[in-house]
């Protein structure tokens, strides 16, 4: 849950679903529903799984849309705290695996905000930025790959699931393998910055 002041002295608490909901709460008022906005098609591997954040304006919520047989609508959206709205919407990119089970375009891991850029992991190891004003991919990086790492341990990244990326002193850290529930396993932390030092 996240609980983000919306002006005029009031709050809203979003609490997202695997239902594919995210749902906008007053916690003044015991809770009383506010808005719902429908994102995803849902289901027990899709919809909302692990987190959405928010800025000063909008929420930021990713839907994994694993195993949903129709209307799976796997990517990202921004949602306007106050109305309820969708701003933009970017489904997931298609990408080509060389194993088609690997291929899982849902993303359902926990995102992170920064001023400017959302963060995003997918089942198939991709780690994007995109844009808070349009939902533009700004930046995307394949982690399901081997690694040479710092302590020399053999690593390779696999599904970004879960947990959600930590943003800290000009780096971004995302983990990378997720073997459950028919996710790619691995064993890598990832760190990026903006200059690649």
């Amino acid at each position: 849950m996240v609980l983000r002041d919306i002006g005029g002295g009031k709050q809203i608490l979003l609490a997202g679903q695997k239902s594919g909901i995210l749902w906008g709460l007053d916690p003044d008022h015991k809770g009383k529903i506010v808005w719902q906005n429908k994102l995803g098609a849902g289901s027990a591997l899709g919809g909302i799984e692990w987190g959405h954040a928010a800025d000063r304006e909008n929420a930021y919520v990713a839907i994994s849309d694993r195993i949903v047989r129709e209307g799976a609508h796997p990517g990202i959206s921004a949602v306007n705290l106050s109305t309820g709205k969708t701003v933009w919407s970017t489904p997931a990119p298609t990408v080509t695996c060389a194993v088609p089970s690997g291929c899982i375009p849902g993303q359902a891991a926990a995102v992170s905000v920064i001023p400017g850029a959302v963060f995003s992991g997918a089942l198939n190891g991709h780690f994007r930025a995109y844009a808070t004003a349009d939902g533009k991919i700004l930046w995307d990086f394949d982690t399901a790959t081997s690694f040479d790492t710092v302590n020399k341990v053999t690593a390779k990244g696999g599904s970004v699931d879960a947990s959600g990326p930590t943003i800290a002193n000009g780096m971004v850290l995302t983990n990378s393998g997720y073997g459950q529930f028919g996710g790619k396993a691995g064993n890598v932390l990832l760190a990026f910055s903006v200059d690649g030092n």
